[in-house]
């Protein structure tokens, strides 16, 4: 565990990369890359790094993506990189290894926070949450988790994956904290799992065919999920649970777009 609790400063890093050469969303848009799709006229990007901004508890912010072509498409953007107060690195392959390209060129005992740039509602008080909770915890690396029933009430014509545990059923966040040097060699199993994201069954598969038999009886609790995790890895993993639905809101789809177009441009004329 972190023992300068109070004084821990995290590096941040916003995979801005496409997964595929082909997106129903940003075709849609008419953009370049998913990063620049406008919410409201603001690139979903931008709206991320204007919450990363406000974050007290984040100190400088690295961009994994988009390609420099489609970098320079954005001024703002093109113009930050340029003068040295946002980091950038092309993307990878997969998410994974944008990821470990991204924190090999930060020092090895910062603590760094992972997001998306898909993730506009994304707040400063969100994120200082998650990081303050994250160094809590006796653990090289957190996940943000919202529970499912806080998001449905706030978004009920969302489609959101839902991991259902027996204390709750929870949906993620986009938000990961490597505390430790230990806990960023967890990418190695990250690139196992990220095309399953979607599938929490065969997530919970990984953990052994008991805990595939608990999971679908609703007997498998959260913590021990992890535990299980942790104890396979060799690495400490916890979870922050956030009283926030809006963490939980990322755009994947044309539907989710337009539900949260509509909600920003109503909170805006509100």
């Amino acid at each position: 565990m972190l023992k300068e609790v109070s004084g821990a400063v995290f590096a941040a890093i916003v995979l801005a990369g496409d997964r595929s050469a082909r997106d129903e969303l940003r075709d849609h848009s008419g953009v370049r890359c998913k990063a620049l799709i406008e919410i409201d006229g603001v690139p979903m990007v931008r709206r991320v790094l204007a919450a990363l901004a406000t974050a007290r508890r984040v100190s400088g912010v690295t961009l994994a993506g988009p390609s420099e072509a489609d970098l320079r498409t954005s001024q703002p953007l093109a113009d930050a990189v340029d003068q040295g107060s946002l980091g950038w690195c092309p993307p990878e392959e997969t998410p994974s290894t944008s990821a470990c390209t991204a924190m090999a060129m930060l020092p090895a005992d910062r603590p760094v926070l992972l997001t998306t740039a898909d993730h506009p509602l994304l707040t400063g008080e969100i994120v200082d949450t998650f990081c303050s909770a994250s160094l809590e915890r006796d653990a090289d690396v957190t996940l943000g988790l919202a529970r499912y029933e806080l998001v449905h009430e706030a978004f009920p014509d969302m489609k959101k994956t839902v991991l259902r545990f027996r204390d709750g059923d929870f949906c993620g966040c986009n938000l990961f904290a490597f505390l430790t040097p230990r806990g960023r060699e967890i990418a190695a199993f990250w690139r196992q799992i990220e095309n399953q994201r979607k599938k929490p069954l065969r997530l919970i598969g990984l953990l052994g065919w008991r805990a595939v038999i608990r999971y679908r009886l609703g007997w498998l609790p959260l913590d021990e999920a992890l535990s299980r995790l942790s104890r396979r890895l060799d690495i400490r993993i916890r979870a922050v649970i956030l009283p926030y639905a809006h963490a939980a809101v990322d755009v994947d789809t044309l539907s989710d777009y337009e539900l949260v177009q509509a909600g920003v441009a109503a909170a805006r004329k509100s």
